[in-house]
C-alpha cells in the first residue's frame, strides 16, 4: 500500500475511500480503491501532453493513462466514471467506501474533499488491502450552509433544476458561479484549502457548455 501510495502522490492523486469486493460485485479482484485529485492537482495537471494537445476531454484522457498505469504496475486495472454507457456505479462505491456520503442537498460529500470530492477513476486490485478507516459525516456536525447558498435556488433540499442553473449561469449575477466555482459547493467548508479555482473554473464551462 506504501508504495501505491507513492504512486499516485507523485500524481498528486490520493486514495479517496474503498471497500473489499464480495462475489457479488462480479468484479475481478479483492479491494476497490477510490481514486481523486490531492493538493496540488490542478498546476501538474496543466502541464500535461493532454492539456496541452487540445484535444478533447484532456483529463478523462490522462486519467486512463496514468491509472491504468498504476493499476497495470500493481497486477490490477482501472475503472472510470466515464467512456459508458454503461457507467460503473460511482456514486454507490462512493457511499460503501465509508468516506462518502450524500448531503444534505444530494452531492456527493466527502470526508476531507467536501463538496468538491472528484473521483478520477477506481483501482481493482488483486489484493486485500487495508483500508481507510471509516469517517463520520461531516453533516453531522454542520450549519449547512450549502442549502441557501444558490444563488438561483436551483440546487437545495428539494432537488436540482438543471435547466433553471443553466439559465441562471447566462445571466452577469452567473459569472460568480462560472468563473469561481458554484456557490453551494464553495459553501461547504470542509476542504476549502484543497480547492483551486481555475479547476473549478474549468469544470463549469464545460458543465456549461
Amino acid at each position: 500500500m506504501t508504495a501505491l501510495a507513492a504512486g499516485l502522490a507523485a500524481h498528486k492523486l490520493v486514495v479517496l475511500g474503498g471497500f473489499h469486493l464480495t462475489p457479488k460485485d462480479n468484479l475481478p479482484g479483492q479491494t476497490l480503491l477510490l481514486i481523486g485529485p490531492g493538493a496540488g492537482f490542478w498546476p501538474y495537471f496543466t502541464k500535461s501532453p493532454e492539456w496541452a494537445d487540445g484535444a478533447d476531454n484532456p483529463i478523462d484522457r490522462w486519467s486512463s493513462r496514468i491509472l491504468g498505469g498504476i493499476a497495470a504496475a500493481h497486477g490490477g486495472a482501472a475503472l472510470f466514471p466515464f467512456g459508458g454507457p454503461p457507467y460503473h456505479p460511482f456514486y454507490q462505491w462512493a457511499l460503501r467506501s465509508g468516506q462518502a456520503w450524500a448531503s444534505p442537498v444530494a452531492l456527493l460529500v466527502h470526508a476531507t474533499q467536501g463538496l468538491f470530492v472528484s473521483y478520477r477513476g477506481a483501482l481493482l486490485l488483486p489484493e486485500a488491502l487495508p483500508l481507510p478507516a471509516s469517517a463520520a459525516p461531516p453533516c453531522n456536525t454542520c450549519a449547512k450552509p450549502c442549502l441557501a447558498a444558490c444563488p438561483a435556488a436551483a440546487l437545495t433540499k428539494k432537488g436540482y433544476d438543471v435547466p433553471h442553473c443553466h439559465d441562471h449561469l447566462n445571466t452577469p449575477q452567473g459569472r460568480d458561479c462560472m468563473e469561481r466555482g458554484c456557490a453551494v459547493r464553495r459553501a461547504c467548508p470542509v476542504g476549502a484549502e484543497l480547492r483551486s479555482t481555475a479547476q473549478s473554473a474549468y469544470h463549469m464551462q464545460r458543465f456549461h457548455t
